[in-house]
């Protein structure tokens, strides 16, 4: 689907892909794309969002054609569209925040959210500046920590890595987000996907066609 730029409107940054190349902008330094090319989006940010349609004309919000079945109140549409990209899994979209989401026979079973890696150290540095530590992300997870900042990195790697494995057991697990990588190498029925929730926006576009081509004849 070379024909379309998507673009994934976060909180932070606005993550694009073309062609199989995925890359990120500043939302106040936005590139000028090709004119003639459309670019479908899903956004988190309504101000982000503004800023792509002010310097972008030709752009298609997908929200309202991506759809899951689901009875989890308030989901996200960056969650929806991971969703749609898988039949059976968890998805783990590790990012500013952890959101887990569970989905069986093409059914959003429903979810749950956990602090990002950095909202965790910004806790702990609210708490005492002695706990204002940098993460060290080879800390010994299975033996007791013997300073500060192995028992704050230990604190937080271990609790998330602890939810994530007693909710995913034996189901295959699908990281993505910025921190995704990181935590996949510690389960073995796992995979780093960066491209779930474009894949999800692909599957709503090729939806759109079908009903477009079926309405047609």
């Amino acid at each position: 689907m070379s024909h379309v730029i998507l673009c994934d409107i976060g909180n932070s940054f606005l993550h694009f892909y073309y062609s199989g190349k995925i890359w990120r902008e500043n939302p106040y330094d936005i590139t000028l794309k090709k004119p003639h090319i459309p670019i479908y989006y899903i956004s988190v940010n309504t101000s982000f969002e503004k800023r792509l349609l002010d310097s972008h004309k030709k752009c298609i919000n997908l929200a309202p054609y991506i759809d899951i079945s689901t009875s989890y109140k308030g989901l996200g549409i960056d969650r929806k569209a991971a969703c749609k990209a898988i039949s059976d899994g968890i998805i783990i979209d590790a990012g500013s925040a952890i959101t887990v989401d569970i989905v069986e026979d093409n059914k959003h079973i429903g979810g749950y959210i956990l602090p990002g890696i950095g909202t965790y150290q910004n806790l702990y540095k609210s708490i005492s500046p002695s706990l204002d530590a940098t993460l060290n992300f080879g800390v010994n997870l299975y033996s007791p920590p013997q300073n500060t900042k192995d028992a704050i990195s230990f604190g937080i790697l271990k609790s998330i890595l602890f939810m994530i494995r007693h909710t995913s057991q034996t189901k295959k697990i699908y990281f993505t987000g910025g921190d995704g990588k990181f935590f996949a190498k510690f389960f073995e029925n796992a995979i780093f996907d960066n491209t779930l929730i474009f894949k999800g926006m692909q599957i709503a576009i090729k939806e759109i066609e079908q009903n477009i081509h079926q309405s047609s004849n």
